[in-house]
């Protein structure tokens, strides 16, 4: 097996969580979109399908970052638009994911709401909003929104990320 997976996460804005795991290792590629699972999940909700290298990221820590860098305890009232969900595209997977949020609950404080859902359908992002982050740092919205993110990550998940990616915040902070 050549190592490569894929994941999709929703919890926050799309332009955030595509900005997350763009700065990561071992993240080969990052979908910017709308997903729905199946049943009553079924509506679009934003998301973003993490392509990745296991043999250079595992799982576990793609959860962990997902969980962290959203409000993965608050059933806020724009869950319907911002749905807490990991979207798995295999029953193992499934299992992997819920096996993981079982036990990281225990870093929070609160309950975890995030859910494991199965897959079902993607809608990508126009293109004038992909890959938002790199292409427009300066903006208000990712000034106020998305570094305070990216400097959690290099405040705690240094090794994990791809130093090159975010080294204008390195700058910016000297």
């Amino acid at each position: 097996m050549d190592g490569l997976a894929k994941i999709a996460f929703g919890g926050g804005c799309h332009w955030c969580t595509e900005a997350v795991f763009q700065s990561l290792k071992g993240v080969k590629k990052v979908e910017q979109g709308y997903v729905a699972s199946t049943g009553k999940e079924s509506t679009l909700s934003e998301a973003v399908i993490v392509h990745f290298n296991l043999n250079e990221i595992p799982l576990k820590p793609l959860i962990e970052v997902h969980l962290h860098t959203h409000k993965s305890t608050s059933n806020h009232s724009m869950r319907s638009k911002y749905r807490s969900a990991i979207y798995s595209f295999s029953k193992e997977q499934a299992n992997e994911s819920m096996l993981i949020l079982d036990e990281l609950n225990s870093q929070f404080d609160h309950k975890l709401i995030t859910r494991v859902l199965p897959f079902g359908y993607f809608k990508v992002s126009r293109t004038q909003i992909q890959n938002y982050y790199y292409r427009n740092p300066e903006k208000p919205f990712c000034r106020n929104f998305i570094n305070p993110k990216l400097q959690f990550l290099l405040s705690e998940y240094s090794c994990l990320i791809d130093h090159n990616q975010l080294a204008h915040l390195k700058k910016a902070e000297k």
